[in-house]
Formats: structure tokens, C-alpha cells, sequence
């Protein structure tokens, strides 16, 4: 079993962040690479931000709630079973 450590969690959340920007709603996938382990989150997610503003897209994201997910990795071409948490990944980075 692959172990999903602290700063797998973090690169896998900036890159999540990356690719949210500004919206509320995000589904689709983020690719990476850690080490010699290729890494994917596909997931269907619902943004919370902070609280009201005139530019709500600019607000800070107070809690993420998945809708779906999945996470898979693969080493050498053969994918990992892993031991990867959405809700974990969430409370190391926020």
C-alpha cells in the first residue's frame, strides 16, 4: 500500500487550488508527479468561501466539500492501492 504523506497532501491541495482559481463548483482532474509515483485526483467538488463580499470570487475558501472523488497512483505503470483521505488532504491545508 502506497502511504500518502503530509506533503503529498499539500501538493496535491495547491495543485487542487490551482485549478479551482475562483469558482465555487470545480469537476475534473489534477495530475502530478511525486517522486516516482504518478498521482491523480479526480473529483467533483462544491467551494465555500468566506463571507459575503462585492467580489465573491475573491473570497478566501473557508471548506471544500466533495461531491466525488477519487485518487489513484501509479508506479512503474502498475497503479497503487493508497491510503489517501479527501477529508485529510483538507485538514492539512486549510
Amino acid at each position: 500500500m502506497y502511504t500518502i504523506s503530509s506533503k503529498l497532501y499539500l501538493e496535491v491541495f495547491e495543485s487542487l487550488m490551482a485549478q479551482i482559481a475562483t469558482k465555487e463548483f470545480f469537476s475534473g482532474r489534477v495530475d502530478l508527479t511525486f517522486g516516482d509515483t504518478l498521482c491523480s485526483l479526480v473529483c467533483t467538488v462544491v467551494v465555500h468561501r468566506g463571507t459575503a463580499e462585492e467580489w465573491a470570487s475573491l473570497r478566501p475558501v473557508q471548506r471544500i466539500v466533495p461531491v466525488w472523488w477519487e485518487f489513484h497512483t501509479t508506479q512503474g505503470g502498475e497503479e497503487v492501492i493508497n491510503d489517501f483521505s479527501f477529508r485529510e488532504m483538507v485538514a492539512f491545508a486549510l
